[in-house]
């Protein structure tokens, strides 16, 4: 989870001021527990402990998910992100005009969801603006009516988006690390927060690896997804897959042994990114991606090349 030190974020950083609250992510950093067990665990009343955890629910640190107990429902909580980076001082966009940008050795684009180069996804699926939906929800066609490129938001049931990012590397300079930063989750039919989805990531058509994906989350809603948007899925998580020399991994977890070689950085070739979510997989939930203007990351997908 990356966040801007800035106001409209406080909401995320008061989580943080509290020792009560940080115990809280202590013991959920062990397993997912119920509020009784963490009520017990901190010594203080189930009603305190879950007004810390609704306020850490409603920043986008914890999903809660109703499950069945020996007495009755009970309220299963669990971090929603490994991580957090704070920035400081604030980003600045390379101008458009550039070739390549001027920062020695690495160049950064970020990519909208809605403007993948190819797909083929099947219900359920849909595309949404941050003002609109976009066509006809649970009709495939419209994923390649041209209005798809305004999509800060999108979703299916199985089948792939597949992305280009451009390449900017001269003859002679060679690539050290490419990395992917996306806010994604499951794809459940409104949405279910117990929804295993087994993901698979591709550079140039080489299998990165598979993540499964807990759930499809919507019970609480997103910091950044806009108010008319309701009843469906609301934030994702944020993950980031890095190749080098050393493999492939996700959120510093290895996924394989494919390095940069096997996936074929050539200078001036655009490279191929394709998110897919197979009908022959274990686990086939789908996929959620969100852009900005949705979620708990006001950011699109971001790629950064590093390089020699």
């Amino acid at each position: 989870m990356k966040l801007q030190a800035e106001r409209r974020n406080v909401e995320i950083f008061e989580c943080f001021a509290s020792e009560t609250r940080l115990h809280l992510i202590e013991l959920l950093n062990e397993r997912p527990m119920n509020i009784k067990e963490l009520a017990e665990a901190v010594g203080l009343s189930s009603a305190i402990v879950t007004k810390h955890i609704r306020k850490m629910e409603d920043a986008g640190l914890l999903v809660s998910e109703a499950i069945a107990g020996k007495r009755g429902m009970q309220k299963l909580c669990r971090l929603a992100v490994d991580e957090l980076a704070v920035r400081l001082t604030r980003e600045t966009a390379a101008p458009q005009s550039a070739a390549v940008p001027a920062a020695a050795n690495r160049y950064e684009v970020s990519i909208p969801v809605g403007q993948y180069a190819s797909c083929a996804v099947k219900p359920t699926c849909g595309l949404a603006s941050e003002t609109s939906i976009l066509g006809m929800v649970d009709d495939p066609r419209y994923f390649t009516d041209p209005e798809h490129v305004k999509a800060s938001h999108l979703w299916f049931g199985s089948g792939y988006v597949e992305y280009r990012i451009p390449n900017y590397l001269l003859r002679g300079q060679a690539p050290l690390s490419l990395e992917i930063s996306l806010e994604i989750c499951s794809e459940a039919p409104g949405y279910n927060e117990n929804w295993p989805s087994d993901i698979s990531f591709y550079i140039n058509d080489v299998l990165l690896g598979t993540w499964t994906c807990p759930g499809d989350f919507g019970s609480t809603r997103g910091v950044f997804t806009p108010e008319w948007w309701s009843n469906n899925s609301q934030y994702g998580l944020l993950k980031t897959l890095s190749v080098s020399a050393a493999g492939a991994y996700i959120d510093g977890v290895r996924l394989s042994d494919v390095d940069l070689g096997a996936i074929g950085l050539s200078g001036g070739q655009a490279i191929s990114f394709r998110i897919a979510a197979h009908e022959t997989a274990r686990h086939c939930g789908g996929v959620t991606l969100f852009g900005r203007g949705f979620g708990n990351y006001d950011q699109d997908i971001r790629v950064s090349l590093t390089y020699a």
